[in-house]
This record gives C-alpha cells, structure tokens and sequence, in this order.
C-alpha cells in the first residue's frame, strides 16, 4: 500500500477498522448468493449437508480471508469460503456462545477466546501428534503443549499469528528510550499527548503489569484497587480516547499523541508497510521481577460438529502452512510474524523491518503471554467507572 493509498484510507476515519484493508464484501456477497442457488437446487438434502457439499463458514479477523490464503485453498478442496468478520473477540465468541457455533466451521481469533471454547464445548479439541508435521515447523516457543491454548490438558487450536503490545512511538515527535517504562504515559509533560484504546481489555493488561500486578493470576480486592489507582491516574493525564483504528493511527502521525496505551504491533505495522519506518512498537523493560510486555497470538480452531471434520482440519494445516502464512503476516491491514520459523526465510529485508524481527529478542525478554484472566470482568467493570469519572 503506498502512502496515498494510506491518506485515502485515513480519510476514512469514523469507520470501523475494516476500512483500512480491501473490501471483501462484494465477494463474499456473490459467493453468498451461488451458495443460496446452489442450495435451491439440493432441496432433497438437509441443510448441514448441502453445505458440507458446497461451501465452508469461516469467523475470522481481517487478514485470514485475503485471497492469496483464500483462493489455493478452494481450488485445492473445491469448495467455497464464506467469512464472518470479527471486529472484537468477546463479540464473536458470544455469537458463537449464543448458538452461532451451529453456523461456522473454523474460527481464527484471539487465543484466550480459543481456549475458552474448551470448556463451554464450543470446540473440537484437536490431536497434537496428529499435526505433529504442522508444529515441527513451529518456533520453539509455540511447541506443544503450548499453555494458552490448552484446556484440561487438551489443545483447542494451532497459534496462527502473533505481535506484541507496548508503547506505540513516533520517532519524529518522541524516543523510544523514553517508553522503556511505562512512566513516561503519567509524566504530566505529556498531559493530554496520550492516546488510549478503548478496546476491551487490552489497556488494562499493562497498566495492572505497570502497576506489579500479574493480571492473569487471581487477584484480590487490595490488587484490583491498585489497578482501579493505575487507571485513575492513566485518565487523569490523557484527553485522547480511540475505539477506531485509523484515528489513533493518524493521531501517532501527527503527533498529536506520544503514544498509544493498549495496543502495540497490531496498530504500527500497516503503517510502517505503507512506508512510515518512523512508528515502532516498543515494549517496556522488565522490573521487578516482572516482565512488562504482552504478546499477543491468533489461534485458529475447529467450531463444535463442523460440517465436514476433515476439511476443517485441511483449514488449519493450510492457513498455518508456509504460503498462507506469509500472506497472513504481510496485509495492509496489519502485519505481524508468523509462528511458522520456515515464514522467516520468505521474508524481504524490508519485510523484515516492517515486521521489526530484529526486535523480537528483545520482546520475548521483556514480555507475557497474553492468556486467559480470571478477573477480567471485575478489571472492565472497575474501566468503566473510572472512565466514567474522568468525563
């Protein structure tokens, strides 16, 4: 995508996300609509069947219905895609939660979302040995068992795509060396020159590391008033709030803001692959005793009873194959590394500085996995009265 390209889509601002990366509606309207005909024409078969013949339902996050991963796989299966695009993960999964599940076949979003089809058996668990191929092309660190996306000592997906949240910097209005700690967001020479994202609970998650709490461990009340105090102040020192992406991207342009608090990789990237080598993602440096970063993954599972088990298995061995996988990591949307160790060696030197995989050392060292917390509903419910009270 070139920088006018980027203007254009940054014209866009007020949209959701989705604005920043090819439409796929038409597509998948007309696919759609050949389904339905098709269908008309199997009336002697049930539902379940007609679209185990002829079609697949797919909820994923932008990125994973690019044609370049789409197209080889139906020509390979001959069979047609249909997608359902997430826009937050909680969202999706109470979709599939409300019955939804009956209408998908594969899900690629968040993982602590994919382990947490384990126990509401929104999932089929799937056989490590049986893609024991898959994960000996896997870093070590995504080796089975792999903790994030395992449940009762069963593996509910295969990690697909990964970054990292941490300060987002503009090289031009500020230095990274500042953002080596999270102080820097409450230092009142940046009052109102941070930007926060409003989603969900990924500006929680650092704020409570900042503070020294594990927030993916039980917390009491005494940790979550801290988290309530870390917040507070958070507030008091920042004017700028985002829920769309192109804004808080333009905003980092400009200078407008210093920073970015909850997100990190997922937000840079799109822009360094337009060409702006400026913006980085940063982590903090570990303190404490404990490691300040996150890292955050994508996994892909299989939804309960699809409608053909072993094309559903072929989505997962072919969306976490080399090809697909270097298309999933390198979109206009965003781009992120792949779990995939061969992915690296299809890489530019460009495409490895958009990526910044020179940094990712340093990101391992300083950073958590991002996983399941067992207090994030007390963590939003305590975000949104502190946002409240900061209005």
């Amino acid at each position: 995508m070139t920088k006018d390209e980027m203007e254009k889509r940054r014209a866009m601002a007020g949209r959701s996300p989705s604005a920043w990366a090819p439409d796929p509606s038409r597509r998948n309207v007309l696919k759609s609509m050949g389904a339905a005909a098709m269908a008309a024409g199997m009336s002697g078969l049930s539902a379940t069947q007609a679209r185990a013949a002829t079609s697949m339902n797919y909820m994923c996050w932008e990125g994973y219905n690019d044609p370049r991963i789409v197209e080889p796989f139906e020509a390979t299966n001959d069979v047609s895609l249909n997608f359902d695009l997430i826009v937050d993960s909680p969202g999706g999964f109470a979709k599939l939660a409300a019955g939804g599940h009956r209408d998908f076949d594969v899900v690629s979003t968040d993982s602590p979302w994919v382990q947490r089809m384990g126990p509401a058996e929104l999932c089929e668990f799937i056989d490590p040995a049986e893609f024991q191929d898959v994960y000996d092309k896997f870093y070590p660190q995504f080796q089975p068992p792999f903790e994030p996306l395992q449940f009762n000592g069963q593996t509910t997906g295969l990690p697909t795509r990964w970054g990292w949240v941490g300060p987002c910097v503009n090289t031009e209005t500020s230095d990274p060396d500042e953002w080596r700690s999270w102080d820097a967001a409450f230092d009142r020479k940046n009052k109102d020159k941070i930007g926060i994202m409003d989603w969900g609970d990924w500006p929680i998650m650092p704020m409570a590391l900042h503070a020294g709490i594990d927030p993916y461990q039980e917390l009491g009340k005494a940790e979550l008033d801290e988290i309530r105090k870390v917040l507070r102040a958070l507030f008091a020192n920042s004017r700028a709030l985002f829920s769309d992406l192109s804004l808080s991207q333009k905003a980092l342009l400009d200078g407008s803001v210093k920073t970015l608090v909850g997100t990190g990789t997922y937000s840079t990237s799109g822009l360094r692959k337009a060409g702006y080598d400026n913006i980085v993602a940063v982590v903090p440096e570990a303190s404490g005793g404990i490691k300040k970063g996150i890292i955050w993954l994508e996994a892909t599972a299989i939804v309960k009873t699809p409608a053909d088990i072993e094309l559903s298995k072929a989505m997962l061995r072919h969306v976490t194959d080399e090809d697909a996988a270097y298309a999933l990591t390198l979109n206009d949307f965003t781009s992120n590394p792949s779990p995939n160790k061969a992915v690296e060696a299809m890489y530019t030197e460009e495409e490895r500085s958009v990526l910044q995989l020179d940094y990712v050392d340093t990101v391992w060292e300083n950073s958590v996995l991002h996983n399941v917390a067992p207090n994030i509903d007390d963590m939003l419910v305590i975000w949104q009265e502190e946002l409240a009270n900061a209005n």
